[in-house]
C-alpha cells in the first residue's frame, strides 16, 4: 500500500458551508453583549429594518436591525448619534460579511440611569403607588394653587404668566427648592411634604424645565413619588417637554406635558367662568319670566273658575247626604242576604254531614292488623337472611383455601383443572389462603389410573 494512500484526504468545504460554520462559532463563542459606537450610514428600509454602521475612532463594524425589534426600540436614531446596542455577534453568509444582529439600542449613556428608572418603577407599580384608582379629581374652583420648583427657573416664569392671563384671581404660593443637582430630590420631596403640611393651596404644581435624562433625575427619586403620592391635595406634575417621562409624573394625579400645561389645567379661564356664568343667568332670567307668565295665566283661568265658597259647601252637603243614604242601603243589603245564605247553608251541611265515627274504628283496627303482618314479614325476612348468608359462606372459596387448598391459574388467569392444560418450563399462579405465589414448572404427569 501507498504510504500517501494511508492519509485520510482533508474535507474541501464550500464557500458557503464554511460561512455557515464562521457564522455558528461566532454566535457560539460571543453571546448577546452591549456594543457602543456613533450611528453612521443609517437607513430605513421599506420592509421595515434597519441597516447602520456602528463606528468609532479606530474601527467600525456594519449592522442590521430588523423590523420586529426595531419597532419597539422608542426612538429612530440619525446620522451623528452615539447608541448603545445590545446584540449578537454573527455572519452575513451570502456576502460573508461579519455584522452585528441588533435586538435593542438605547441612547449612549442611557443605560443604567435607565434600568434603575425601570426597576424603581417596576417596584413602586407593584405597591399601587400608581394606580388610576388613587388618582384624586382636580378641584373646579381652586382659590390657592401651589408651586414646587426653583425660584430661578424659567418655568415658574411661563406658569406665573400663564397663571396671570388664565385666572389672576387665584393666590399662588411658592415652595421654593432646587430642581436638579446633588440632594435635589430630598429637597424637593421636603418641599412637597412642607405644602402637605401646611394645606395652604387647593392643588399642587411639581414643575421644571426640559432637559436631558440627567437633568431630571431628581424627579425620578423613590422619596419625591411617596411625597406625592401621600400629598394632602391632589399635584399636577409638569416635568420636562412632552416626551419626558418620570415617576413624578406617574404618581401626581395629573401629568402634564409642560409646565405650561400644568398651570393651564390647575386653572380655567376667568373669561370662561364669566362666559358661564353670564350664560347661566341668561337662563335663568328666561326661566322665571317664563315662569311667571304660566303663572299669571293660571292664576286667571282659576279666577274665572272661582264660585262663592258658601254656594259650593250647600252643593257639597247635599251630595254627601244623599251618597250617605245610598250607602248605608248598599251596605245593608249584602249583609242581610249573605246572612240568609248562610244560615241555608248551615242546614243544608247539618243534613248531608256524614257519620265517620264507625270508619274511624275500622281504620283503626286495620292499622293494628297491618302492623301485626308487617312485623311478623320483617322477622320471617331476617331468619331466611340469615340462613342464606349461612350457606353463602360456606360455599366461599376462602373459605376453602383457608382449609390448606389452593387455586392455581395459567399465565392468562384461566384455572386449571387437569394436568394437559400446563406445559413444562411456564409459570402458573398458585392463590393461597393469604397471598400468591408464581410457581415455575419443571415437568408434567397426567394421572394414569
Amino acid at each position: 500500500m501507498n504510504p500517501a494512500e494511508s492519509h485520510a484526504t482533508p474535507a474541501v468545504l464550500t464557500v458557503s458551508a464554511l460561512n455557515q460554520a464562521v457564522a455558528r462559532a461566532l454566535e457560539r463563542n460571543f453571546p448577546l453583549l452591549w456594543v457602543a459606537g456613533e450611528i453612521s450610514n443609517f437607513t430605513r428600509a421599506a420592509s421595515g429594518h434597519w441597516y447602520f454602521t456602528l463606528k468609532d475612532d479606530a474601527a467600525q463594524v456594519r449592522a442590521v436591525m430588523f423590523r420586529g425589534r426595531a419597532q419597539h426600540a422608542g426612538f429612530t436614531p440619525k446620522e451623528g448619534d452615539r447608541v448603545e446596542v445590545r446584540t449578537l455577534v454573527t455572519l452575513y453568509a451570502p456576502r460573508g460579511d461579519y455584522q452585528l444582529n441588533v435586538e435593542a439600542i438605547r441612547r449612549a449613556g442611557m443605560g443604567n440611569l435607565y434600568e434603575a428608572f425601570l426597576r424603581l418603577k417596576e417596584k413602586l407599580t407593584a405597591e399601587g403607588l400608581f394606580d388610576a384608582t388613587r388618582k384624586r379629581p382636580l378641584p373646579d374652583f381652586p382659590r390657592t394653587i401651589g408651586i414646587v420648583t426653583s425660584p430661578q427657573a424659567a418655568a415658574l416664569r411661563d406658569i406665573l404668566t400663564t397663571l396671570k392671563r388664565r385666572a389672576p384671581h387665584i393666590n399662588v404660593i411658592l415652595y421654593p427648592t432646587p430642581v436638579q443637582g446633588e440632594g435635589a430630590a430630598e429637597k424637593i420631596a421636603q418641599a412637597i411634604r412642607t405644602a402637605s403640611t401646611r394645606a395652604e393651596c387647593n392643588v399642587l404644581l411639581v414643575c421644571r424645565g426640559g432637559g436631558s435624562i440627567e437633568d431630571l433625575w431628581s424627579f425620578n427619586d423613590e422619596q419625591v413619588a411617596r411625597a406625592i403620592v401621600a400629598c394632602a391635595m391632589p399635584v399636577i406634575a409638569g416635568v420636562g417637554h412632552e416626551t419626558d417621562f418620570t415617576l413624578a409624573d406617574f404618581a401626581a394625579d395629573l401629568r402634564a406635558p409642560t409646565p405650561t400645561a400644568a398651570a393651564e389645567l390647575a386653572a380655567t379661564p376667568r373669561a370662561d367662568w364669566l362666559a358661564t356664568l353670564a350664560a347661566h343667568a341668561d337662563d335663568l332670567t328666561r326661566a322665571m319670566q317664563r315662569q311667571c307668565r304660566d303663572g299669571g295665566q293660571t292664576l286667571d283661568h282659576l279666577a274665572r273658575r272661582l264660585h262663592s265658597p258658601l254656594a259650593v259647601i250647600r252643593h257639597e252637603r247635599l251630595k254627601l247626604h244623599n251618597l250617605q243614604s245610598r250607602l248605608g242601603h248598599a251596605a245593608r243589603k249584602p249583609i242581610q242576604e249573605a246572612r240568609h245564605a248562610l244560615r241555608h247553608a248551615g242546614t243544608r251541611l247539618a243534613a248531608h254531614l256524614p257519620n265517620v265515627t264507625t270508619q274511624r274504628t275500622q281504620l283503626r283496627d286495620q292499622a293494628r292488623r297491618l302492623d301485626t303482618a308487617m312485623t311478623t314479614s320483617q322477622t320471617q325476612k331476617r331468619q331466611a337472611l340469615a340462613a342464606w348468608s349461612a350457606q353463602l359462606a360456606l360455599l366461599n372459596p376462602q373459605r376453602t383455601l383457608e382449609r390448606g387448598y389452593a387455586m392455581v391459574t395459567d399465565a392468562h388467569g384461566h384455572i386449571v383443572r387437569a394436568p394437559k392444560q400446563l406445559q413444562p418450563r411456564t409459570t402458573i399462579t398458585v392463590r393461597l389462603a393469604q397471598g400468591t405465589a408464581q410457581v415455575g414448572i419443571a415437568a408434567v404427569q397426567e394421572n394414569m389410573e
